[in-house]
């Protein structure tokens, strides 16, 4: 009987429990506690692809080339080196506590993280209209001057500040997915497309060149599941259940939803969050559009009861 295989996106954010743990340790028990019920997946036949976020960590990164290139005139991080830095960390810190944790099972599964490139349009809408802030808040003449100098777009945030904003274009291929393929057939567990890829245009001749920008993760994550033909695709996230009417006096938690209602209440606006759950839905209509067989959303503590069907929301065809 071949193994079932599942792709499975987890937050940037999902490392960080909250303002006062953000240090590479807590970041590290953090990643414990997911990969412990990762594992759970895998005791119980699963094969597991990994995607995470990065948003957090980028940020760290970004913040201390600033402070250091301010003090010490050190050159500053590009972004997209940045998210190659955040995916040999986070892979470290998933693929150590998942070995520790299948080791202590008495299960014999290698663990390997790739670091991996998602290629985007160069002609993306997105590049005309950059929004996603990165970076450190700055005043107008500095904002002004890494426009001028380095050619940054940069937008005035609420009231507190200037902020560098990126390009957030739509993931289309990934460009290391035969290495991936070979080592999921070999029963690896592979960490990949970590915060989303790091983004690369076609510079033409076959040569790949780094831009920045910043891919969203579950949308990187669903275009895996639908190339490797993934048998479920799971997004853990910080909610138990998707909800509709979210935050209102009707709000309803849902446990299961059919590619049809999701679709209608994403097109009605109301129920999910731009910035939070809607892309999540988004990335599961192109799974199960594509001929994924089914989706979960759900918390890292609940994934073990979401795949016997306890709790969270299942979204089917």
């Amino acid at each position: 009987m071949s193994k079932k295989v599942a792709v499975v996106a987890i937050g940037g954010n999902s490392l960080i429990k909250d303002e006062k743990h953000k240090s590479v340790e807590d970041q590290y028990q953090a990643s414990k506690e997911t990969t412990y019920h990762i594992a759970d997946m895998i005791e119980a036949g699963w094969d597991v692809a990994i995607g995470h976020g990065n948003g957090p960590q980028v940020g760290f990164i970004l913040r201390r080339s600033e402070i250091a290139a301010k003090t010490e005139g050190m050159h500053e991080v590009p972004l997209d080196v940045c998210g190659a830095d955040t995916q040999g960390a986070i892979g470290y810190a998933l693929q150590q506590t998942l070995q520790n944790e299948l080791f202590k099972r008495g299960i014999k599964k290698p663990v390997a993280t790739v670091v991996t490139q998602v290629l985007v349009d160069k002609n993306d809408p997105a590049f005309k209209k950059p929004s996603k802030p990165i970076g450190s808040f700055m005043d107008a003449t500095e904002a002004k001057r890494r426009e001028k100098d380095l050619g940054w777009s940069v937008v005035e945030d609420a009231g507190r500040g200037w902020r560098r904003v990126v390009a957030s274009p739509l993931p289309q291929e990934v460009v290391e997915l035969e290495s991936v393929e070979t080592l999921i057939k070999a029963g690896t567990v592979v960490v990949t497309v970590g915060g989303g890829g790091i983004p690369v245009i076609d510079a033409g001749e076959g040569q790949y060149q780094g831009i920045a920008a910043v891919i969203d993760k579950d949308y990187a994550s669903s275009l895996l599941a639908r190339l490797i033909k993934a048998d479920l695709f799971l997004i853990s996230t910080a909610v138990e259940k998707v909800a509709i009417n979210f935050g209102k006096p009707d709000q309803k938690w849902i446990d299961r939803m059919t590619l049809a209602e999701a679709k209608q209440y994403l097109a009605e606006g109301t129920h999910f969050a731009k910035g939070s759950m809607a892309p999540k839905i988004q990335a599961i209509l192109w799974y199960l559009e594509a001929g994924g067989k089914q989706a979960i959303i759900t918390n890292p503590e609940n994934i073990g009861r979401a795949l016997k069907g306890e709790t969270g929301t299942l979204i089917v065809p």
